[in-house]
């Protein structure tokens, strides 16, 4: 079978993988919950991280807003490194991935169906959809929407 491709621009429903996880950036709050639950969940060493949460803010370190009072702003996100599994051990018995069974603010999915119906939530609402660039060297299957809308 052959392997389908996401697009680095804006793929498409159907270039969904099976094993796909879903960011929504704009209800990623920073909490770092699915990086410490998939830690503990798949007996990482302390500090190793197959997600890290990147600031979006000043680039003047972590948690740094961007702006001048009183316009600041910051958001997050997520990054699967290469070393993700996407807790392949739970998916193959039906159970969500560590960080998307504990994200508090729901802002990951996992699987085709629930990616592709995100995916279109989050277009009806202006979100520019995408997948990192291959020189950022994460996880393929990942797919963000852009926090550039408020939640209705």
């Amino acid at each position: 079978m052959a392997e389908k491709i996401i697009a680095a621009h804006s793929p498409q429903a159907t270039d969904v993988a099976q094993d796909a996880i879903f960011v929504d950036l704009l209800r990623c709050t920073g909490c770092w919950t699915c990086s410490l639950s998939c830690m503990t969940g798949n007996k990482l060493k302390d500090g190793q991280h197959f997600v890290d949460v990147r600031t979006l803010g000043s680039g003047e370190g972590i948690d740094r807003p961007a702006g001048t009072w009183p316009d600041l702003h910051m958001s997050w996100m997520p990054v699967y490194s290469k070393a993700c599994v996407k807790c392949e051990s739970r998916t193959s018995e039906g159970e969500l991935p560590y960080c998307v069974k504990n994200c508090p603010n729901k802002a990951l999915a996992y699987g085709p169906e629930a990616v592709a119906e995100k995916m279109a939530a989050a277009r009806a609402r202006g979100a520019r959809i995408f997948a990192l660039p291959a020189w950022e060297r994460s996880k393929d299957g990942i797919i963000y929407a852009s926090a550039d809308r408020e939640i209705l």
